[in-house]
C-alpha cells in the first residue's frame, strides 16, 4: 500500500508511510502511531526489515529510516491525511510505479533480501 506525496521532497512520488519519532516515543510506537494517523488502521509489527539512509542532496535532506514489516490488525486503510497525500493504492511488489520514493525502493530491496518479495 503506497501513498502519493503532495509535498516536497519527492512530491508526486509514491511511498510507504513515514514520519518522525516524538520525544520519549519508541520507534515501534512511532510506526504504529504514524500508520494510524496516515491510514486509520491499527497494526501489528511483524519484523524490523532494516535501517536505511535516505539522502536527497538536491533537497538537502538526510533521513534515517527504520523499515518495518507490519500486518493490519484492525481497520480498513484509507488516506487519512489528504493534505499530505493525494492518493492511496495497493501495488504488487513486481508491478510498482516507476516514481517511488527512495525509502520505498530501499524497503522493497530489504523485503526481497528476506525472500518475502
Amino acid at each position: 500500500m503506497l501513498l502519493k506525496r503532495r509535498k516536497e521532497p519527492e512530491a508526486g512520488c509514491w511511498g510507504i508511510q513515514g514520519g518522525a519519532v516524538e520525544f520519549g516515543e519508541t520507534i515501534e510506537d512511532a510506526v504504529k502511531r504514524e500508520l494510524k494517523e496516515e491510514f486509520a488502521v491499527e497494526v501489528e509489527l511483524v519484523a524490523l526489515l532494516g535501517v536505511t539512509d535516505h539522502i536527497l542532496p538536491h533537497a538537502s535532506v538526510h533521513w534515517v529510516s527504520s523499515v518495518f514489516l507490519a500486518r493490519i490488525a484492525s481497520g480498513s486503510p484509507k488516506n487519512a491525511e489528504r493534505d499530505k497525500h493525494s492518493d492511496l493504492r495497493w501495488f504488487s511488489l513486481d508491478d510498482l510505479p516507476e516514481n517511488v520514493t527512495l525509502t520505498t525502493r530501499r524497503a522493497v530491496e530489504l523485503l526481497a533480501s528476506r525472500g518475502a518479495g
